[in-house]
């Protein structure tokens, strides 16, 4: 009942709510980060939702679009902007995702939408993530989020789904919060945002 029928419509109902509160301050990062990325303060990239399926989700953008003198784009931490690190440790980056949820792409809560290219090196256990819609914050997000490596990542994933209820989605929004006003596990150790899980597959293959 919670599933299928309460949690779709305490997603949209709080997403509207959220979104109209928080319109001031969308609007003063939608101003600054207009600035600091050449007039595109905001983010759109495919990711696959429920079943797999693919939606654009829509994030502010915290990194400028820089490359080198051969075009490639240059490393996440030299294209991090100032106003992005700020954005980015107050999760103000993820607001815009109220959207996807208004459309029913998303929820609140479950786990987050990673990129379309990691599918296919999912094993079976790791494509459980995708029984549910992916999550603005979610279980793994609350216990440890970028510290976590992508093992414990999926892991933490898959408990979500199989443990679903109004309680556990309780308990992560206070955890959320709680994350959000610490600014913990914004960062993996050594990197200004979490290295690629194809990147981590064949680090373990090497070993």
């Amino acid at each position: 009942m919670y599933r299928r029928f309460i949690k779709p419509l305490m997603d949209r109902a709080i997403a509207f709510i959220a979104l109209v509160i928080l319109s001031p301050l969308l609007l003063i990062a939608f101003i600054l980060l207009a600035f600091a990325n050449s007039g595109k303060p905001f983010f759109f990239q495919e990711r696959p939702g429920k079943n797999s399926r693919i939606f654009r989700i829509v994030k502010f953008k915290t990194m400028t679009d820089k490359r080198d003198e051969k075009g490639n784009l240059l490393s996440d931490s030299e294209r991090l902007t100032a106003i992005g690190k700020i954005v980015r440790k107050s999760s103000i980056d993820e607001i815009p995702q109220l959207w996807n949820v208004l459309k029913g792409e998303m929820s609140l809560i479950g786990p987050r939408p990673l990129l379309p290219e990691y599918l296919p090196l999912y094993d079976d256990f790791q494509k459980r993530r995708h029984e549910v819609k992916p999550g603005i914050t979610g279980w793994a997000a609350v216990n440890g989020r970028n510290s976590l490596n992508w093992d414990e990542k999926f892991i933490m994933d898959v408990w979500y789904v199989d443990h679903l209820s109004f309680r556990i989605d309780m308990l992560i929004i206070i955890k959320t919060i709680q994350k959000v006003i610490l600014s913990e596990g914004v960062n993996a150790e050594g990197h200004s945002t979490m290295p690629r899980f194809s990147e981590y597959i064949k680090q373990k293959n090497r070993i």
